[in-house]
């Protein structure tokens, strides 16, 4: 058996980087930038209010109450030239250009006016620079605003669109086929006949893929015919960046992934037996050195931890990113997570909940069988357990975190 280390190494080492692109910002959400972007200039470009109040003159309103004449108001993309004199105010919005003259802005909640708004009064000292938008305050000219390698967030979208960006160089996410192998596997709600089951496996890996941030193309369930599959194979490599299968990997003879990506890549493909629990059977494959084909096992539970933990990193690796792999917590198991030595690593399906004092607490979710989907289902975390005897409760151990929106708080 190959350890689960070397396993992640040699296949994400293998995927190739997609090539940059110019996208559209509306296009752009998850991607990952293939260049830094330095800011061309201010922002903001102006100074300007950041409240609703008056603009004044700091040295008028040293002491108050000061009453000052109301001689104009502007609003936010008001560009007409508007001053403050000695003694005077302007009503101001925010987001409104700063008067020349003024170099504070005193809250309408600490004025009063008098004489239908003609006059104002500042109830309370306004030093320099308050309430103020200096120009740049934001971002600079001339500053580095995103990194390369930066998956853009929606934030990073508001930052370029703000720099006038229309378009930004990224690398293009991978386009990934997706299908699923077997004579026994049908789908719908047709009744099943004997000795047929439902394809669950090929909706839950396009769901996946797309969770993760790159487009599928659904190639459907290919029968056990060694020529049908090598067909598809050739044809998904025409359309797609990267091949998802499941099914057909481990030792029987009609294990036919394996044996048509043996076929089609020779000893370039890597049948692998890796030391986990569950998903130990994997193949991958580099075809004509530029396509990625990962052939994932045919037990649901099986599949979904061999995408977490084989395919997820590298399709990040084709899309960009730099770090690829999920991060491990520690975390308390709250019941006893028992095992016998077996020269492999145990991924439990466990739900990962936070007390009050911010630690992570984990208990099995259900059945740990790599065919007993739902458990998985109701699983956020993996917790990980080292060849040997398992974890006693109250014991700190690591976790694979899957799902941080169903991360829960304990509540009793």
């Amino acid at each position: 058996m190959i350890p689960l280390g070397e396993a992640r190494e040699l296949i994400v080492s293998a995927c190739p980087v997609m090539d940059p692109e110019s996208r559209p910002l509306a296009a752009a959400l998850r991607c990952v930038t293939a260049e830094p972007i330095v800011a061309q200039e201010d922002v903001p470009p102006f100074s300007n209010s950041a409240m609703d109040g008056f603009a004044v003159r700091s040295g008028d309103v040293a002491e108050a109450p000061a009453r000052l004449r109301v001689v104009d108001s502007v609003v936010a993309g008001d560009g007409r030239p508007v001053s403050v004199g000695p003694g005077q105010a302007v009503r101001i919005m925010t987001g409104a250009v700063l008067p020349d003259g003024a170099d504070a802005v005193c809250m309408v909640e600490r004025t009063r006016t008098e004489s239908d708004g003609q006059w104002v009064i500042i109830e309370q000292p306004v030093p320099t620079g308050t309430s103020v938008r200096l120009p740049g305050s934001d971002i600079v000219a001339g500053g580095k605003v995103v990194a390369a390698g930066t998956q853009l967030t929606p934030a990073h979208l508001g930052v370029l669109a703000r720099l006038g960006l229309d378009s930004v160089r990224v690398h293009r996410p991978p386009t990934v086929g997706v299908l699923s192998t077997g004579d026994e596997l049908t789908e719908g709600s047709t009744p099943l006949r004997r000795g047929m089951i439902r394809d669950g496996n090929r909706p839950m890996l396009v769901a996946l893929v797309e969770d993760a941030g790159y487009t599928t193309i659904d190639l459907g369930i290919v029968p056990d015919d060694p020529a049908v599959l090598r067909k598809v194979i050739e044809d998904a490599a025409e359309h797609c960046d990267a091949l998802i299968t499941s099914g057909g990997v481990s030792v029987g003879d009609l294990d036919i992934v394996r044996i048509v990506l043996r076929e089609m890549c020779g000893q370039s493909m890597h049948w692998m037996q890796v030391a986990i629990r569950p998903a130990k059977p994997l193949a991958f494959a580099m075809i004509d050195g530029r396509f990625p084909v990962f052939g994932l096992p045919g037990n649901p539970v099986s599949s979904m931890v061999a995408f977490q933990l084989f395919a997820r990193p590298a399709l990040r690796r084709m899309g960009g990113h730099t770090e690829v792999f999920q991060p491990t917590l520690s975390a308390v198991t709250d019941v006893e997570l028992s095992r016998e030595p077996d020269g492999k690593t145990h991924l439990i399906r466990v739900v990962a909940e936070v007390d009050a004092a911010g630690l992570l607490h984990v208990h099995p979710s259900g059945g740990q069988d790599s065919h007993q989907l739902l458990a998985m289902a109701e699983a956020n975390a993996l917790a990980i357990l080292p060849d040997g005897s398992g974890a006693r409760s109250g014991d700190n151990i690591e976790v694979l975190l899957l799902d941080t929106d169903r991360l829960r708080s304990i509540t009793s």
